[in-house]
Formats: C-alpha cells, structure tokens, sequence
C-alpha cells in the first residue's frame, strides 16, 4: 500500500512541469547519448518478386533523462517506475530503407525509468525494408539484406548513437523453414548528405541469410531433370509406333509450366538470369530440336522409292561433288567376257544345259569356267570355303529367272536400308544420352565455379553450344541418309 501510494506520488512529481517535445540535456549544445542494438525474434518472409525482406524486430534504445531523476527513499524505496513512451521524451529513430508500412515505431509500449534518469524502452516493430536480390544462383543463393536505424530530424551534433555489441541479437530468434541467418554484423556511419551540411549518424545492420534449397530441389530441380531424360527416350522408340513426337510435346509442355513456376518465384528484371532460368530454356531448346530430329527420322524411315526420288542436286552434291572432295573413288566395273551372260550383277555360262556361277561373300557373281569346276572337286569338300560355288541346271535361262534375281536383290537392299534407318535414331539415342547426361553436371560445375570466379557469359557459352554441336549433328545425319 505504502509503495503504491509512492509510484503515485512519483509519478505525479516527476510529470508535472515535464515537456516532451524538448531534449533532455542542460546544455542545448550537448548531445544525447543513445544506445541502440536490434534483437531479432523472427525472419517472417523474404519477397524475391517485390524484393523486400519482412522481419520481427526489437528496438532497444537506453538514454538519461536527467530531468526524470529522483531519490528512492523519499518514495518509499522505488528504483524503478514504468510509464506510457509518449509520456516522455524519445528518439525519433526510423528505418531509412523501409519499403512498406511506417517508419516510426509505434508508442504504444512502456518505457523502464531508473531512479538516476536511465530510460530503456524496447519497442517490438516489424519492418518490410528494401532488399535488392540476386537470383542468379536460385535455389542456391546468399542474400545480404541491410537495414539502416538513424535518428530523421536530430543531427550527431543533437543525437549520438552507440552501437551496443557488434551484430544483432539472436539470442530469441525463431528459426525459419527457407532462410538461416548466417551472420547479421552492426556498424555505425557518419554521413554528410548533398541536402544538409550537419553530419548525420546511423546504425546498418547486415543480415547476411541464405536460402534452404531442399524445399526446391524435391519440388522443382528433381522434377525438371527426371522430365528431361524422357527425351532420350524419344529415340529409344521405335518409328512405327507413332508416339515420338507426341512424348516430345508432352516433354516440352511440362518444362514450358516449370519454367513458369520459377518466373512467378524471381524478381521480374533483365539484369540477373536464374541459372537454372537458363537450364531450362536451354532444355526446351534441345526438345524443340529433337523434335525437329524425330521428324526427319520419321520422313526418313517412311520415305520409299515409290513416294519419293531424289532431287537432282543431292545427285550431283553428295553423288558427283563430295566423292571428290574426300578423295573417293569408283569401283571398276569388271566386265563378264565375251563369251559368258549376265544374270542380275554376275556373269554365268551356259555349258552343256547347265549354268555355271559363282558368287563372293559380298553377294557379288563372278565369271567362272564350268570346267573349272569339274577339275577342282576339293574345293567343294571345304568346310568354309572364302567363296561359295553354286551350279544351277538349266535348260534354258529364261527371263522369269532374271526377274526372279532382280527382285531377291531389291529385297536385300530394302531391308538394308531399312536398318541403316534404324541407325539414325540409335545415334540420336546415343547423342541425346550423352547431351542430358553432361547437363546436370554443367550445371552444377557452372554454379560452383561462377560463385568463385564470376567470368563466365552463359549467354554466350549457349550460343556457342549450339552451333557446334547440333550443327555438325544434323549435317551427318543428313549425309548418312542420302548417301544410302
């Protein structure tokens, strides 16, 4: 009762000719010594879009007011005594760099006052400040977002601030589910802006986080490289199932909505470019490439001498022109003699009713004597022999037989051709492998050794990329096809 009946009585002494609006020096040229350090509670939200970092903060300011001083025995021992802040004279101390909300701190918290003037008052805020993000890196990024504390109207000659510790309190900080604080260092300037000739004292602080990039490795970077290897197996499938293009589309749609998730996650500027931004526009470049592939495989594997023929110019370029370029020459065409017949691309002699031939292991016939033949009967007896003999009777070599002949050959290089086919699509296969395979990798090396060097143009390394590997790609296939 005794003390209650004193805090009223101090209360009502202390307050009763007290101006507020009037600094707490005896000497108007003296300056009030300010204590300011920032304790950190939670790091709410970091706005990559907006670039702006919302955070839970408590200002702790501690300054003497000497006209709030009293003896604690003439008030039945009080040390301490709470009063409302706007009861009171304080430091207008703002957040320079805020980019939403107010400034100032709200009054409605109340000040600790010691009994020889010492006011500690620790109002809680949250601040949204400015923060200009680097993305280049994303998921992977460091961020250093500052926060500058400095009095608005008071000069160093009328508030001096004093940083207490060197970094911010993290002694109540709620960890975060995206962002770790790695440091959060404090330093004091003094500054003389082009407005003003005093010089004015502010308090920045660092806070130097970085990004936990499991929540987007599971979600987004696994999710992009498992859809980008199903382009290999565009050419893994066969010609005539007819879904080639078709998983093409449907690979090339699903990066297109990746790609849109990561446009909607950054800051929408054209000075930093995602890393993984450009991963996937270069994927979808390789699939809209690969689909251009899988069309000419298919226009290949469906063409047939019955549909098309082959242009004049590829006769005369690949046929006439490039044989000579790379020093190719002729077979010679070593004709049957004068007494011997040709059936098809070999020579055969009519003797005594029967018809002599003899074919090499190319399938190509060969001039040979009947009586030859007859003379040599071991070479019959051989068990694999390098050339095969085969003696067919005839009474007559009619022209069924030739035809025969003829179409057994078309045969053979039909399905000839037919595999060579199948040849382009396994080295687009293989091609495609090694491509998807080395990306993950480069994008990874790319990460590590920009964040140490900072030298490298991805622009240009793309650009690069792609004229010379996918234009000597195309060209072989190219003259794989029309040299068949």
């Amino acid at each position: 009762c005794l003390s209650s009946k004193g805090e009223d009585r101090l209360f009502r002494n202390l307050f009763r000719r007290y101006n507020q609006f009037i600094r707490p020096v005896e000497n108007v040229s003296d300056p009030v010594t300010v204590e300011f350090e920032v304790s950190i509670s939670q790091l709410v939200k970091v706005d990559e879009v907006n670039q702006i970092m919302e955070t839970n903060l408590w200002l702790r300011h501690v300054w003497n007011d000497y006209k709030l001083k009293w003896v604690p025995i003439d008030y039945d021992g009080l040390e301490f005594i709470r009063v409302p802040s706007n009861k009171i004279w304080r430091p207008d101390i703002v957040l320079y760099n805020n980019a939403v909300g107010d400034f100032l701190v709200e009054d409605k918290t109340k000040a600790l006052l010691k009994f020889d003037g010492t006011i500690t008052w620790i109002p809680p805020a949250i601040f949204k400040s400015s923060c200009p993000m680097d993305i280049t890196y994303f998921p992977f990024d460091y961020q250093n977002c500052s926060m500058k504390f400095g009095s608005w109207t008071y000069d160093k000659a009328k508030i001096d601030l004093v940083l207490i510790g060197s970094k911010v309190n993290l002694k109540d900080f709620w960890e975060s589910g995206e962002w770790e604080i790695i440091d959060a260092p404090g330093y004091k300037h003094d500054i003389k802006y082009n407005c003003c000739e005093e010089i004015y004292p502010d308090i920045t602080y660092s806070f130097y986080i970085r990004r936990l990039p499991l929540f987007y490795t599971i979600n987004l970077i696994i999710p992009c490289l498992l859809i980008s290897f199903l382009t290999v197996l565009v050419f893994y499938l066969p010609s005539d199932c007819g879904e080639k293009v078709t998983l093409c589309i449907s690979v090339l749609l699903s990066l297109t909505v990746f790609l849109l998730v990561i446009t909607e996650t950054i800051p929408s500027t054209s000075l930093v470019i995602p890393l993984i931004g450009e991963y996937l526009l270069f994927t979808m470049i390789f699939v809209t490439l690969s689909i251009v592939i899988t069309v000419f495989v298919l226009n290949v594997h469906y063409r047939t001498p019955m549909t098309h023929t082959m242009p004049a110019w590829v006769r005369s370029v690949f046929l006439g022109l490039l044989p000579k370029v790379l020093l190719m020459r002729r077979p010679v065409d070593q004709g049957c003699p004068s007494s011997l017949g040709r059936i098809g691309g070999g020579c055969v002699q009519v003797d005594g009713g029967a018809v002599t031939a003899e074919t090499g292991q190319a399938g190509e016939m060969n001039c040979v004597e009947y009586g030859e033949v007859q003379n040599k009967p071991d070479l019959a007896s051989l068990s694999s022999p390098p050339k095969v003999n085969a003696v067919v009777a005839f009474s007559v070599v009619s022209p069924e037989i030739k035809q025969a002949i003829e179409s057994v050959k078309y045969i053979a290089e039909n399905m000839r051709t037919r595999n060579k086919a199948k040849e382009v699509g396994r080295f687009g296969l293989l091609h495609c492998f090694t491509e998807f395979n080395s990306l993950p990798c480069g994008y990874y090396i790319v990460i590590t050794a920009l964040s140490v060097l900072e030298l490298l143009d991805i622009t240009l390394l793309l650009q690069s990329y792609l004229f010379f590997k996918f234009g000597p790609f195309l060209f072989n296939i190219y003259l794989t096809r029309q040299a068949n």
